[in-house]
């Protein structure tokens, strides 16, 4: 069984050094590696850095005049807890950066899966794969957040038509109404598949669903030939998953920065 500073290691190479994602292109400097969004209505990402207390504050300006040129949404600096230096968050602040709360990354090592995600699924679970179908995750998702996830939709369609072996997508039904809905990337060249989505409607929860999606995902993972899940855990999932053979690999802060608009403007011109 691997050593968490194993897997922390591995995942750093694969999924924040080498990782791609169709909705996304990388590029690599010496210092950082940015994930740039192709919609320029959406936040871009430094997905990973290596900076020195010497070299900080000058790659971080130099990263928000590169985003300024190029327009977009804004930046997440997507801060890993033993990215150095110890105080780059303090130094994102004072560039103008907003931080969020703390996230938690989980990994399970499919290797050691527990008996729990071997069981046959018994639910009404479905992969699916038309955007109508696909709507139903969308709508789960406002449903529980409260917020627009018409972007989920154009991605997923756009992913799918470009890259259809990169999700698979799933909802839970109860009486033919879907009621949990969650998705799993399979990235290329990576040992890592990642869980995403994993909302229930409250008057599902604590039936069981959430775990049946997370067995379908993880065995289809295995099939795929995957040796580890990862997931950023909610405050209501992470104990869940805690108990069921997933550990902590990391935490995780998200920094958000904007352009001003008028900087925007003016590089449009």
């Amino acid at each position: 069984m691997m050593k968490r500073e194993e897997i922390l290691a591995l995942y750093d190479k694969q999924e924040r050094m080498q990782g791609n994602h169709p909705s996304y292109r990388q590029e690599v400097t010496p210092e950082v590696v940015r994930a740039i969004a192709n919609r320029l209505e959406r936040y871009s990402f430094v997905i990973y850095s290596q900076l020195t207390p010497t070299n900080a504050d000058a790659i971080i300006q130099r990263e928000m005049d590169y985003y300024r040129r190029t327009g977009g949404a804004g930046i997440e600096w997507k801060l890993y807890e033993h990215d150095p230096p110890p105080d780059l968050g303090k130094r994102l602040a004072a560039h103008g950066f907003e931080a969020e709360d703390q996230e938690s990354l989980l990994v399970l090592d499919l290797q050691n899966m527990p008996e729990i995600y071997q069981q046959p699924i018994t639910a009404d679970i479905r992969r699916l794969t038309t955007g109508e179908e696909i709507n139903h995750v969308v709508q789960i998702e406002a449903q529980v957040y409260g917020t627009d996830f018409s972007w989920l939709q154009t991605q997923f369609e756009e992913n799918i038509a470009t890259q259809p072996d990169y999700w698979s997508i799933y909802a839970a039904y109860v009486n033919g109404e879907p009621v949990c809905g969650a998705w799993i990337s399979f990235p290329k060249g990576s040992s890592f598949a990642g869980l995403w989505g994993g909302a229930t409607l409250e008057k599902y929860r604590q039936i069981g669903l959430y775990t049946q999606v997370v067995a379908v995902r993880a065995q289809e993972a295995i099939a795929r030939g995957y040796r580890f899940l990862t997931v950023d855990a909610s405050d209501m999932s992470q104990p869940i998953l805690l108990k069921r053979g997933f550990q902590l690999l990391t935490y995780t802060y998200p920094y958000f920065w904007q352009p001003k608009r008028d900087a925007v403007e003016e590089n449009k011109q």
